[in-house]
């Protein structure tokens, strides 16, 4: 009986054969991971891109965020240090917090840092600890289906806070969502959410149902200033 590398060599080797500009090259390394593995690196891309995105669009809104910043830094500077491989976890700015620790920052009244940088280093770390601070999957890894849901609960309560939390003037502290001049309703930060929690939702029940484990439900205090452990 063939085993399972070798036959995915020969289902390669005949799609090689097949020839098409819209087939992948075949790399050595996926022979090392199994479906869940592709899965979880889709994934990853998928919410690594809506993160840049995220980060773009908040600076955007926020200009002031930036100039807050280190003297040269840029948002291409922030970009990098939020997403590049190997990723960087700690910030002096932000007194070398990340994740989940991160995210109060950008709504402390006595914060005068770059708010931007701290929301999404909170957030894009949360999701890089969700995935146990992984970039690429493969057959021995293991994924928590736990910390995937939590991570899903706790975006739902950063956005929710985005919307809602103010400074002592009474100004948002970030802001995001909006009505235009024209009076057309600026929905796009809050579609990004959506699309991170329903990304984190989806990979926490593919992994349960592979692994035949269960999700404890658990609810976030949008108000608390606590957020879920990952």
């Amino acid at each position: 009986m063939m085993t399972r590398a070798f036959a995915l060599i020969i289902l390669l080797l005949l799609q090689g054969c097949a020839g098409g500009e819209n087939n992948r090259p075949f790399q050595l390394k996926s022979l090392a991971k199994s479906d869940i593995d592709m899965v979880a690196d889709a994934h990853v891309n998928a919410v690594n891109a809506l993160v840049r995105e995220l980060t773009i669009k908040l600076y955007k809104r926020n200009p002031r965020e930036l100039k807050k910043a280190p003297p040269g830094t840029t948002l291409a500077k922030r970009l990098s240090q939020l997403l590049d491989a190997p990723r960087r976890i700690n910030h002096a700015e932000l007194g070398n917090r990340y994740g989940v620790e991160a995210i109060p920052l950008a709504f402390e009244p006595e914060f005068r840092g770059d708010r931007v940088f701290a929301l999404m280093v909170g957030i894009s770390g949360m999701l890089h600890a969700s995935y146990g601070y992984r970039d690429e999957f493969f057959l021995l890894n293991e994924i928590d289906q736990q910390k995937l849901y939590n991570c899903a609960r706790n975006l739902e309560a950063v956005a929710w806070r985005l919307n809602h939390r103010r400074q002592p003037n009474g100004e948002l502290f970030l802001l995001s969502n909006g009505i235009s001049e024209s009076g057309v309703q600026n929905l796009s930060f809050e579609r990004i959410f959506g699309k991170l929690i329903a990304h984190q939702d989806m990979m926490a029940r593919i992994v349960a149902d592979k692994t035949n484990r269960a999700i404890k439900s658990v609810v976030v205090g949008f108000a608390s200033s606590s957020l879920l452990p990952i």
